[in-house]
């Protein structure tokens, strides 16, 4: 089915573009990859010239029997809202009366018993906590230091009165307390009583009344709430710290009743909302703030995450936050016997297939907007913890990852626009990047981390990391697809891409084939970048081919530097032939690949050092395949191949 993703409404330079290209250069290109085919296989790691059968290309000449009809759609820009019945409760006509005054600034009991005694503070149930945590990182508060992604911070060192200068990572998991969860799979209570009420003592101590700094942003506010009334009994067992906490809480719920609309952006104003909510369901009165918290909860919600349940910032550990923070809520809501509203299992239930279709064979993430690769452990915990069970998503929309899996291979491709600006927080330039695992082993990556720089991640290599160059794919010029700007956000580039996926078949056997154009490249070299990519049913081999289209009937003059880099996997180690054509690829499990570039390739090929970043937010050393050269501004294409040898 052929697609267009995009920013704005579809445009017919894409259109002009494939015009353009002769057929001569098509078949050129389908005929470099037919080149490789009937060669003798060669041993691992030599990748001598002659090269394996690939899987050809589907051409104008393919039978028509042998590939899909294709179905044009043309999709609106990558921002729609979740279906419709995901919305607001429904409410009587009193409640909607009740929610409407609360949202005018009627607080409290002059809604529901103005001459009433003020109900006693206290906590209304124990929430039973779905999401274990990190054990490591709770053994190790309990061993007296943080632990957050690589990063350690004695307890004893914290000093909030007289700033104790924290990394960022590090900053942010204090302040939201997303610490007590780790503390709280760590052990049992009487085991992790007391390491809780050391360090919330200290908070309480500097931050316990509203201001300002990182502690009172609205997302750390939100999250911090969330966590209290989830791990109420952790910091609430000793008499001396038991008032100061619910006085806490109060102040909490009442300071973001006013600024949960002053939220930086709608992720931070979703967990804002979610705060609210739980407050609303554990604090005495609480009944108002409540319907007016899910009427926000879930018009945030709708607009954040997009029709077919990937978040609009197209973050995977976004993604991730948003399953938590629904899993605790709902967990909230039995704590209470009431039924959660439908709209909470509703948006579970949308946000799962997503999250599935960028995992890899281990069950680990894919690298993709600023994310590291999460391991398989805390994704499959958060899956169960959900309660939702369901099959990765297969049609991609405003998501944009499209997964082929074949054998025990997997594929990843980001074959859409990257987010808009309002919605990024760690955007990077990746379209028409690809990742590749085989039987547990990533293959190709892409860097990843930037979500997670000022920890062992350096600060200073986080735009670099959201980069083009970090991706698996084409760049022209050392220049992003998409403009790379400060705090996470993006600039001009890629405003719509185009999708074309089906199943194809042969005398060889079926594959996947996608083939993507995006139009990142047309403003400043006149250039759009196709990528086709067909994996063989059985998983052994990825044929690729890299196309570059004039993006007007006016071609321009000249030529423009290229590369194409492929990311390769912690642990292989890579090798050259002799001809300088191919590379011999050793895996950690002891299998081989082999890499070749089809037919008579005139730039060179080269093995380059690169990182890539764990799901423990550790850089890793790594090495890319890189082949470059100069390419004509008229057009040219770049086929490839990766085979499994053994």
């Amino acid at each position: 089915m052929v697609e267009r993703v995009g920013h704005g409404p579809a445009g017919s330079a894409q259109d002009d573009a494939h015009e353009e290209v002769p057929d001569r250069e098509e078949r050129a290109a389908r005929q470099l990859i037919m080149t490789l085919a009937d060669k003798p296989e060669p041993t691992a790691l030599s990748a001598p010239e002659d090269p394996p059968a690939p899987l050809p290309m589907v051409s104008a000449e393919t039978p028509p029997a042998s590939r899909d009809i294709p179905q044009v759609e043309v999709l609106a820009p990558s921002r729609a809202l979740v279906p419709q019945e995901i919305g607001a409760p429904r409410v009587s006509a009193g409640e909607r009366l009740v929610r409407m005054a609360y949202a005018a600034g009627i607080r409290g009991r002059l809604i529901t018993s103005p001459l009433s005694k003020p109900a006693k503070r206290r906590v209304l149930a124990t929430v039973t906590p779905p999401l274990p945590g990190d054990r490591a990182a709770g053994i190790a508060l309990r061993a007296g230091h943080f632990l957050v992604h690589g990063v350690k911070l004695p307890i004893a060192q914290l000093d909030f009165k007289n700033g104790t200068r924290m990394a960022p990572p590090l900053e942010r998991a204090v302040h939201s307390y997303l610490w007590l969860r780790d503390l709280a799979g760590s052990g049992a209570r009487p085991q992790v009583e007391a390491t809780a009420l050391r360090i919330h003592r200290l908070w309480l101590d500097a931050f316990a009344t509203p201001g300002k700094g990182h502690a009172w942003e609205v997302e750390a506010a939100g999250r911090r709430l969330l966590a209290w009334l989830v791990h109420a009994p952790l910091i609430l067992s000793n008499k001396a710290v038991r008032g100061r906490t619910l006085a806490a809480l109060d102040k909490t719920a009442d300071w973001l009743d006013s600024h949960v609309t002053k939220a930086p952006d709608r992720e931070a104003e979703i967990h804002a909302w979610a705060g609210l909510v739980a407050a609303g369901l554990l604090l005495p009165e609480g009944k108002p703030r409540r319907l007016y918290a899910e009427a926000g909860l879930a018009r945030a919600l709708g607009d954040f995450v997009g029709e077919d349940g990937g978040v609009q910032s197209r973050s995977p550990l976004s993604q991730m936050d948003m399953l938590e923070l629904l899993t605790e809520l709902a967990a909230c809501y039995r704590s209470m016997k009431i039924e959660p509203p439908k709209f909470v299992g509703a948006v579970s239930e949308l946000l799962v297939p997503p999250l599935l279709a960028v995992v890899h064979g281990e069950g680990g993430l894919g690298n993709w907007q600023g994310a590291g690769a999460v391991a398989s452990e805390r994704v499959s915990e958060l899956i169960g913890a959900s309660g939702v069970r369901t099959r990765p998503l297969k049609e991609p929309r405003g998501w944009g990852y499209h997964r082929a899996h074949a054998g025990k291979t997997v594929l990843q491709f980001d074959a859409a626009p990257p987010p808009l600006a309002r919605y990024a927080r760690w955007g990077c330039a990746s379209t028409l990047a690809f990742e590749l695992s085989s039987a547990g082993q990533r293959l190709i990556v892409n860097c990843g981390g930037a979500a997670w720089a000022g920890g062992q991640v350096p600060a200073r290599i986080e735009q670099g990391l959201r980069a083009t160059a970090a991706h698996s794919t084409l760049v022209l010029e050392d220049v992003n697809s998409t403009a790379i700007l400060i705090k996470g956000k993006l600039g001009a580039g890629v405003g719509e891409v185009e999708v074309d996926r089906r199943t194809v078949g042969g005398t060889r056997g079926g594959a996947t084939r996608i083939e993507a154009t995006h139009d990142g490249y047309a403003g400043r070299f006149g250039l759009n970048h196709k990528r086709v990519l067909v994996l063989r049913e059985d998983g052994t081999e990825l044929a690729g081919e890299d196309v570059l289209l004039p993006a007007s009937k006016r071609g321009k003059r000249g030529k423009v530097g290229y590369a194409i880099r492929f990311h390769l996997g912690p642990g292989i180690v890579a090798r050259l032939s002799q001809d300088r054509k191919g590379a011999g690829l050793a895996l950690p499990d002891g299998s081989h690949w082999q890499f070749r570039v089809a037919g008579e390739y005139t730039g060179t090929l080269s093995i380059e050092d690169s990182l890539f970043v764990d799901g423990q937010g550790r850089p890793q050393p790594i090495q890319q395949l890189v082949l470059q050269g100069m390419a004509p501004r008229s057009g040219g294409s770049f086929a490839w191949l990766f085979k499994k040898m053994g």
